[in-house]
């Protein structure tokens, strides 16, 4: 069985985004759809690959998790609660 990066496609309520694709990636997309298919047992529409394929893209992408966490700590944090136990 082929170790793809994705894997069953959760249905969600999406927001509707408008892209245009290269021909080349497009077949590469179809293609990729139909693999998992056959890996899940589950159709899936190649344009529901998109988000969590950058989503994967995202979250493994450590230049962007670096510059996220710099964002974060540099923006105010409010102060801890003064309660113990």
């Amino acid at each position: 069985m082929t170790k793809l990066k994705l894997g069953s496609i959760p249905d969600d309520k999406p927001v509707k985004v408008t892209v245009e694709l290269p021909a080349d990636l497009h077949r590469d997309l179809v293609a990729y759809a139909d693999l998992l298919a056959r890996e899940t047992g589950q159709a899936c529409e190649p344009a529901k690959l998109i988000a969590p394929m950058l989503s994967r893209f995202m979250a493994t992408d450590r230049g962007f998790a670096k510059a996220r966490k710099e964002s974060r700590s540099a923006s105010p944090r409010s102060a801890p609660s003064s309660g113990s136990a």
